[in-house]
């Protein structure tokens, strides 16, 4: 989490990152739905003794030193107490009384939950009192997003259970011969390519021994990489992979491959090396001998093998949705149900492996696909930014669908309008990326033609005029700070007009002017 610095107060504007609370009356009852809030998300940072005024800016409300440290050691004795919050997050440090320009602030820094204490939550009621942060406000969590944190919890990776109700026998054995043949090319002289399936599989931790009656079945791993699309959607009704190719607008899909359609296994074996073909084939390849022979494995190829084995290992296949991989002439898109595990900055520095399938993981390294020790996505960028082309996105997306989306432009032109950055607004805490203060994105000229991506902003918020920002920025596919500036370019144009104040307002469309 980055420091704040009270010395820029002014400069600040509440996000998915900042709160501010007056707490003239003391603590305030709702500071407890956002240090939920703020553990089960990004974390973040509670103001009190802060206002927010009516353009959006902070300004301290005159606490004294005395009123201050009240609200401090209330704030310890509080969330102390376990009957009201789930986990004590914060340290001593992170608990800051400070001096501005016009009276104390009281700073407290809430860290992000480690995943085995999420979710938190407060008043000793885990489905009534768990939130989490969108845009600028608290929201509590469905079931579903609880009972995905809590999967989550577990040391063993869910793909470890044994299913003592099958046996080796109904794993498809198409697949496990054709995974056969791959380790045995990969890993010459393995004194496992010599087994029987049985010992094989049980080698490989497709499939364990039981406690319950001492007899070889399938583990969840095992399945979802060898079982069949029938038997894995018993265990697992959520399951569902899809492949969508769109290169021709005129058509919906000119080529698609989905789990469930009876043509094939659908299991996430058969699934990677399928789709990896037809992702390939998305990539320009350079003429390059090795000898006699022409090598078609370049660093982008490597790299999008990366992303779409990483898709398959972080995926929760009990959540919603499924796996997507989408491909369009621009673009290659991987979206997975669950958040991730280590926090988006973590996964973007690389380093730390903890995958939600981990034997699914390991099954896929045994043949030489995907990385062991965290580096596999920064890999992918790296190899991005040696190609010259737009940095990767990586986006999460929470609420009843818990998603991961990595999003890799294929074309070096293919920039968002504007020349502008896109910069995740969880990242940082002071959101001045978010202010809309580029006067040159103004549009002056009363005829001066509004873009596309703002006529799909005006169509969103007029189906819905309650949407946040996040909202917006979803439906556009930009970010938060992008649709920020877009919505002041059509307020300023008079095509857009926000009603009510910040927090419980709505957009209202000005019909007639926007052609």
């Amino acid at each position: 989490m980055e420091t704040f610095d009270i010395v820029k107060l002014a400069s600040y504007r509440e996000n998915n990152r900042i709160e501010a609370k007056s707490a003239k009356g003391g603590l305030p009852h709702s500071i407890w739905e956002t240090y939920s809030a703020f553990a089960n998300t990004y974390g973040g940072v509670i103001l009190l003794g802060v206002k927010e005024r009516e353009d959006g800016t902070f300004a301290p409300i005159g606490l004294t030193p005395t009123e201050a440290e009240h609200l401090r050691q209330d704030f310890w004795n509080t969330v102390s107490n376990r009957s009201k919050v789930s986990a004590v997050l914060p340290i001593e440090s992170e608990v800051e009384v400070l001096e501005a320009d016009g009276g104390m602030v009281v700073a407290i820094h809430v860290p992000r939950a480690p995943r085995e204490e999420r979710p938190v939550y407060i008043n000793g009621d885990l489905f009534a009192g768990t939130y989490r942060r969108r845009g600028e406000g608290d929201y509590r969590c469905t079931r579903q997003e609880i009972s995905a944190m809590l999967r989550d919890q577990g040391f063993e990776t869910m793909d470890s259970k044994v299913l003592d109700d099958l046996t080796v026998a109904d794993f498809n054995m198409d697949t496990v011969r054709a995974y056969r043949n791959r380790f045995r090319t990969v890993r010459q002289g393995s004194s496992w390519t010599g087994l029987d399936d049985e010992r094989f599989l049980r080698a490989i931790g497709a499939a364990a021994v039981s406690r319950e009656d001492g007899r070889l079945h399938p583990t969840f791993g095992g399945l979802l990489m060898f079982g069949n699309d029938y038997d894995i959607v018993r265990e697992c009704p959520q399951f569902f992979l899809d492949y969508q190719e769109t290169l021709d607008p005129a058509i919906r899909w000119t080529d698609r491959v989905h789990s469930g359609d009876g043509m094939w296994s659908g299991n996430l074996f058969d699934f990677f090396f399928r789709v990896n073909r037809k992702l390939a084939e998305s990539l320009k390849t350079p003429f390059k001998l090795d000898g006699i022979f022409r090598v078609d494995d370049t660093p982008m190829h490597k790299a999008v093998r990366e992303a779409l084995a990483n898709c398959l290992f972080n995926a929760d296949y009990h959540g919603v949705r499924g796996v997507v991989v989408r491909r369009t002439p621009d673009k290659l898109v991987f979206e997975n149900p669950g958040d991730i595990r280590t926090g988006i900055e973590q996964m973007r520095l690389g380093g730390v492996s903890d995958p939600r399938n981990g034997l699914v993981m390991k099954m896929f390294s045994l043949i030489d696909v995907g990385e062991r020790a965290g580096t596999g996505v920064p890999d992918v960028f790296a190899t991005w930014a040696n190609a010259g082309l737009p940095e990767p996105r990586i986006e999460e997306n929470f609420g009843e669908a818990d998603r991961t989306i990595l999003t890799l432009m294929l074309e070096a032109d293919a920039k968002p309008d504007n020349n502008e950055q896109i910069t995740d607004d969880y990242e940082q805490i002071n959101s001045s990326n978010e202010q809309i203060s580029d006067n040159n994105e103004q549009l002056n000229g009363s005829n001066e033609q509004i873009t596309e991506r703002q006529r799909i902003v005006l169509r969103f918020v007029e189906k819905s005029p309650r949407a946040t920002y996040d909202d917006m920025a979803r439906a556009v596919g930009v970010s938060s700070a992008t649709v920020r500036r877009d919505a002041e370019i059509l307020i300023g144009r008079g095509l857009l007009k926000r009603v009510g104040s910040r927090k419980a307002g709505q957009w209202e469309v000005q019909r007639g002017e926007e052609s």
